[in-house]
């Protein structure tokens, strides 16, 4: 369906996550293990915080980003302490740039792997949900972008898991509404650049895979001699759809139902209990 990944630690160049590693993202838009897709051809984003400017940057095409030399020269140009990057299989929507993640909205990013179901069905009703004030910058034609404009909506700017977890209880109250069984599936990701919110959840309790790093300083004694895992440094972070390495002991899978909240090398894991919004929104 899609493929995700969230990195934090040391200023480090793209280059290293994207493509630098054994089963790196790229390698994943062409062969994903444990997608629900082998393939994640429909375009691709990358977005960074850069160390001057309030507005993360982004890079996103719709071509398929292992045939992109743009991106290559870019990953290998550009380093930064706090990036998120995502390759797209479209699920009904065309594959336009609009479409692509990460999306934006002043300091955050956001990025999903999954699904609305039924989401023509539905679209109307959570577009109309989302804040008069914020409808106007919705410019795709993704459920992505919807989910996140509502959580726009119900305060992720204040209170990420507050926001995520009354979006995904309209899009299930509404879902439920036009009898859709398992109205949603998703792994997602937001960051304001200082923190990563990551969430693994869906109606049916089979979310897509989501796992997070266990600790750099253990790869740093596994690989003592890698500049890569040196540079990144012992209090990096990574979130992501699937291992970038074939060592078990490095990755923790994401539960089901959870979210989780990475700052400042901290790393704090919750129950995720979507609720309908405040009625004081």
């Amino acid at each position: 369906m899609c493929r995700w990944l969230a990195y934090s630690g040391k200023s480090v160049a793209l280059e290293t996550v994207l493509f630098q590693q054994e089963h790196s993202l790229i390698d994943q838009s062409l062969n994903s293990r444990l997608g629900h897709t082998t393939t994640n051809g429909d375009g691709f984003g990358v977005g960074w915080y850069g160390r001057h400017s309030e507005v993360p940057f982004r890079y996103r095409c719709l071509h398929p980003a292992w045939n992109d030399t743009n991106l290559r020269e870019t990953a290998r140009a550009v380093r930064a302490p706090l990036f998120v990057a995502h390759v797209r299989a479209a699920t009904g929507t065309p594959t336009q740039e609009t479409n692509c993640h990460p999306f934006r909205f002043g300091r955050w990013l956001f990025v999903h792997n999954g699904l609305i179901r039924e989401y023509p069905l539905v679209r109307r009703d959570l577009m109309m949900a989302v804040a008069p004030h914020l409808f106007r910058w919705i410019e795709g034609s993704t459920d992505s972008e919807v989910m996140f404009f509502l959580a726009l909506t119900f305060g992720l700017e204040r209170d990420p898991r507050g926001a995520l977890e009354q979006m995904a209880g309209l899009i299930e109250e509404v879902g439920h509404r036009y009898d859709v069984e398992f109205p949603l599936n998703m792994t997602v990701c937001v960051t304001d650049g200082q923190q990563i919110v990551a969430v693994r959840y869906s109606s049916e309790a089979d979310s897509r895979s989501l796992f997070h790093s266990t600790s750099f300083r253990q790869l740093r004694a596994l690989y003592p001699n890698d500049p890569r895992i040196i540079a990144a440094g012992d209090n990096a972070f990574l979130v992501l759809s699937e291992p970038l390495i074939d060592v078990q002991e490095v990755w923790e899978e994401i539960p089901e139902a959870t979210i989780l909240v990475a700052r400042g090398g901290e790393i704090e894991h919750k129950r995720f209990l979507p609720r309908l919004p405040d009625q004081s929104m």
